[in-house]
């Protein structure tokens, strides 16, 4: 049960990233998909603990430096660009 919640909130996820046109619905999308993950994680600890552990703790890490990394850079993009529209964002040093 928790398995088919966790896949219905990373589909989720997914069509908001898709459709997303501002860098904050991107940031929200990304952050539900870590979601799904934690929910996923939650039937591995009744087989194996400690893997579930250390599954749990790189996902925390992973997910905490990616926040902090994606606000700086809407931050940036904000006062670069004066707008957090995709649009705006340039892709591999374009310049816009």
């Amino acid at each position: 049960m928790i398995i088919a919640i966790a896949i219905c909130l990373l589909i989720i996820a997914y069509l908001i990233a898709i459709s997303a046109r501002d860098l904050v619905r991107l940031l929200i999308s990304l952050e539900l998909m870590f979601s799904a993950v934690f929910l996923a994680i939650i039937p591995l600890f009744s087989i194996s603990a400690q893997i579930a552990f250390a599954v749990l703790v790189i996902t925390i890490f992973t997910s905490s430096a990616e926040l902090l990394v994606l606000i700086t850079a809407i931050v940036i993009t904000d006062r670069l660009r004066k707008g957090v529209e995709i649009e705006k964002a340039s892709v591999g040093g374009d310049t816009v």
